[in-house]
């Protein structure tokens, strides 16, 4: 058994350095064309401009002192609500939701929303496909601070367009309280 194991050591580490060449080139062709990639930096500029805006910092400091805009609102119990009832409608016609939807009319996007520090919903151009995303990317990373986005082009969740996902953080006095993220169009 061993005899057989050590004739074929040399063809199973060619095999191993080849999927390792193989994982290595895939993440090069992971890289986003050109033109999205300053398409996206272009939105990543305006998320961390958008996200200063004053009406969105004292949004997410109100939704944050009281521990979320829908005070015992889960994910489980946002999917049942449908697009016009009034909790969700509520959540869309804020100042702050009011100005999201008038950023995410210029189609460079397809969609935009603003979580706490939690990673709830608090304002947003439309009702979210989840009311908690404080453990996705585009929410968690931007959490740590910086403005970020996805290296690839998928489907997103909630729209299904091709997209790219790119967040900021939303920070009043140097503090991260919340997060702003979208969908940039990627077609």
């Amino acid at each position: 058994m061993i005899r057989v194991l050590t004739g074929k050591l040399p063809l199973l580490t060619a095999v191993l350095m080849a999927s390792v060449f193989s994982l290595q080139s895939s993440s090069a062709l992971a890289e986003l064309p050109a033109n999205v990639a300053a398409k996206v930096e272009t939105y990543k500029k305006k998320l961390v401009e958008w996200s200063a805006n004053p009406t969105i910092v004292q949004a997410v400091k109100d939704a944050n002192a009281k521990g979320g805009l829908i005070p015992g609102m889960t994910n489980g119990k946002w999917d049942e609500l449908a697009e016009n009832d009034p909790q969700v409608t509520a959540t869309l016609i804020t100042p702050a939701s009011k100005l999201v939807q008038q950023w995410e009319a210029d189609k460079g996007i397809n969609k935009l929303f603003v979580r706490d520090a939690k990673g709830n919903m608090v304002a947003g151009s439309g009702k979210s496909l989840v009311y908690n995303a404080a453990a996705r990317p585009p929410v968690k990373e931007a959490m740590k601070g910086k403005p970020w986005n996805a290296n690839e082009i998928k489907p997103d969740p909630t729209t299904q367009v091709k997209s790219v996902h790119v967040s900021a953080p939303i920070l009043d006095g140097g503090k991260v309280i919340g997060a702003m993220h979208t969908a940039v169009t990627a077609e």
